[in-house]
């Protein structure tokens, strides 16, 4: 039964609780609970652990009690934060359950023009553009300027050159404004984890500092459409809390 473009659907009791993005934490009510999002609304999916489900955990006891959450929904219940966000989706029929779309890994979505933006959606837009091998998007601090800016650092295809005005262009048609890359980074290669994930540590903390690194890095300034090459003098505008973000 499982539809496309979902990760199906599932017999277990699980719940999908509210996430502030921003704060990187569960949202909790007035009483300690987490609160259940919507229907549609991305939420932190978590699986109940029962005697029908039990979660064995890790050989790491410590490891193992990070990924448990209690008192979630009411006194003494415990919960597998599974870290993922996903949201409830209507398909159809389904035999009376819920069908499930991921949005995101935790801590891979920022908050932007008071929107929530998930990297692995913009993550695929910017992949699909012509001449772009792979990508990394994260969100950066900008003085001035609530939550954080998208920022796209990305890897050629093997001599090719990233079109500004086209990448421009599509990201305009592809995504609504506040998830469009704010910045973007041209690198060599990709750093990885030893799952062969992408690194983003590194990137966020160095964002937009060309004083910092060599990589050519490009900024749609407020209130243009177009990306131009960031030099030292607008990034000292940009860290003086005046670029207008």
């Amino acid at each position: 039964m499982n539809k496309d473009r979902t990760i199906g659907m599932t017999s277990a009791k699980i719940a999908l609780v509210r996430y502030d993005v921003d704060a990187d934490e569960i949202v909790r009510d007035s009483d300690g609970r987490c609160v259940e999002v919507e229907s549609g609304e991305p939420g932190l999916l978590l699986g109940h652990i029962n005697p029908n489900a039990a979660f064995e955990g890790y050989t790491d006891r410590e490891a193992t009690e990070k990924k448990v959450l209690r008192d979630v929904l009411e006194e003494g219940d415990s919960w597998f934060n599974t870290g993922d966000l996903v949201r409830e989706i209507d398909v159809g029929y389904t035999l009376g359950y819920p069908h499930y779309q991921f949005v995101d890994r935790v801590g891979d979505t920022f908050r932007w023009r008071a929107e929530n933006v998930s990297t692995n959606e913009v993550g695929e837009i910017v992949n699909s553009f012509s001449g772009v091998e792979i990508c990394n998007v994260y969100g950066v601090e900008v003085p001035g300027a609530d939550g954080r800016a998208g920022m796209a650092a990305i890897c050629l295809s093997a001599g090719a050159e990233l079109d500004l005005g086209g990448f421009a262009q599509y990201v305009e048609r592809e995504l609504p404004a506040y998830a469009r890359p704010v910045f973007l980074r041209i690198q060599k290669d990709f750093d990885l984890t030893g799952t062969f994930k992408l690194v983003k540590g590194d990137l966020k903390r160095e964002a937009y500092s060309i004083d910092q690194f060599t990589d050519p890095v490009y900024v749609m300034k407020p209130r243009t459409k177009d990306y131009v090459p960031l030099d030292a003098e607008y990034l000292q505008t940009i860290r003086n809390g005046a670029a207008g973000f």
